[in-house]
This record gives structure tokens, sequence and C-alpha cells, in this order.
């Protein structure tokens, strides 16, 4: 029987600034209603799509006790704390766990280029500095450099808290390579909301998702259906949401789904530099896109 602690739909949340560019509590509380009532199984403040690299120290501990205190126990909450020096990700590590966070979500180092011996070592630091769960993220597209599935599977393998990565590459052997080998508390979940229906019928175990913050109802259902084998719902739902999955990577992330909860009535559209606002052009087609799901 599997032990794996972290799997299902999870939603990388969205930053909700004031005009003034202080973080809206108000919104983020309801953000998070919004994803409880839609029966989302995880919510992650703090990542990338939260404007991570933009959050003071005192930010990232605000945002992660408001989430905690409005999902309680109807969420789990992973908060996003990862960054490219391993001190200050350790750093950061600590604090999430002291401000509420029952996993920890920690991108591989960027920038710096490591080997795969110092990714291991940056991530072993991290692991022997928390007690909570720690979900490594892999995104290549971001960060410049693969964590290879050998030193992620050895990183599960020596470390109990090790507890899923987060792969968020079309890299399909490497991700065969981690299923197919992983050990039994270990979870792989896909960051990509366009490859979620193929990752699930493989055997993944969930997705960390974007395009949950506009339609949770309809990734969980998703995840779900191709996770019990019924694949004629599943390819029906990712039909359906295939466009917004695409148009929320239109332009940098968050942008877009940033500018779409605005238009749904859930956030103000504020966002802090060096992120702007979408282009005139983009803006109609993911409006028009919206106007078709029936979202506004």
């Amino acid at each position: 029987m599997s032990t794996r602690l972290i799997s299902g739909s999870a939603v990388a949340l969205v930053t909700p600034f004031r005009q003034d560019r202080s973080v809206d509590t108000d919104s983020l509380r309801m953000l998070v209603r919004f994803q409880a009532e839609a029966g989302t199984d995880m919510v992650i403040p703090c990542g990338t799509t939260g404007e991570s690299p933009t959050l003071s120290a005192e930010e990232q501990t605000l945002i992660i006790r408001t989430v905690r205190e409005e999902a309680g126990e109807r969420l789990i909450v992973a908060a996003g704390a990862g960054t490219n020096a391993t001190d200050h990700a350790v750093e950061l590590a600590k604090n999430a766990e002291k401000a509420g966070a029952s996993a920890i979500l920690s991108v591989a180092p960027y920038y710096n280029k490591p080997s795969q011996e110092g990714i291991y070592q940056h991530y072993r630091c991290i692991a022997e500095a928390v007690s909570v769960p720690v979900i490594i993220y892999n995104v290549p597209g971001r960060t410049g450099s693969n964590v290879a599935a050998s030193t992620i599977l050895r990183l599960a393998r020596n470390f109990g808290n090790i507890a899923a990565v987060k792969e968020a590459s079309d890299n399909i052997a490497q991700i065969t390579e981690l299923l197919e080998e992983r050990p039994e508390h270990f979870s792989v979940l896909t960051g990509e909301d366009m490859l979620i229906l193929p990752f699930m019928a493989m055997g993944g175990d969930g997705v960390i998702s974007v395009a949950a913050n506009q339609v949770p109802t309809a990734v969980k259902q998703l995840v779900e259906a191709a996770r019990a084998g019924r694949l004629d719902e599943a390819r029906a739902i990712n039909s359906r949401y295939r466009r917004l999955f695409r148009l929320n990577f239109i332009e940098s992330n968050p942008v877009p789904v940033k500018y779409a909860l605005a238009l749904m009535g859930m956030i103000e559209e504020v966002y802090r530099l060096p992120l702007v606002p979408l282009a005139d052009e983009n803006r109609l087609v993911l409006k028009e896109e919206l106007q078709n799901l029936g979202l506004l």
C-alpha cells in the first residue's frame, strides 16, 4: 500500500496586492476559501505564481500565516520557500514551518547552475533543517539547469521528509524514470497544466496548477477522472480547458492569471516590478477565452 502523503489537485496561489502594492490579506483569504469550496487538496502560497522573488521575509510569514488560518484543516498548506543561496533557502524553509506551513516547496538553485552534487547538498541542508515534508521543484525553463532523476531519487531514498517533486519539465523519459523507480513514500506531481492528462495516465500523483486559480473545480475533476481511469471524461475536461491552460502562459506567469482573476472580480490587477500588465492584444485574447468558458 502506498504511503504517499501528497497527491491530488494543488494550486500555485497568486499573491493579491492592493494598489499601493502591499499584500491584500482580505483577497488572499477569499482566494483560499474559493479553493477550499472547490475541493482543492493543497494550496501553495509564496511560489513563483505568488511572485516570491518580490516578497520580503516578513511578507512571506504574513502570507503563510494568513493562508494557514483561513485554510484550517481543509487544505494542506505547502509554502514556497526556495532561493539559490542554500543558507537563505534554509532560513526561508524554517520561517515557513514556524509560520504554519505543513510542507515546503523549494525551487532548485537557479542562475548559479550547480552540479548535481551541489543540488543534492542544497536539498540535504533543507531537509535536515525542517521536520515537515519537502517538495523539490524542478523547473529547468526558469532555473537554467535540470535536477536529474538520479539526484531526485537519491534524495528521496536518503531523506524521509523529501516527500515529492514538482516536475515542471516535459522530459517524458525523466518523468517515467521517477515514476518507475521512486520509493513508496515519494510523490511525483506535474507542474504543467497542459500535461495533466498524459501525466496522470502514466501513474502520476497530481498537479501543482496555475489554472486552478481560475478553475479549481475543473482541475480537480480532471485529476480525479484521469486517476480513476475515466479517460473519456478526462479528455473532455482537458479539451474544454486546454486553451486556457496555454493562454495562462501567453506572457510570463503570473501576469495572465492575475489579469484573469481581476476580470473575475477576485483581486485587483496589481503586480510588482519587474512584472508589468499584459499587452493589449493578449488581454483581448484571454478575456475572450474567459467569456467562452463562462467565467465572466
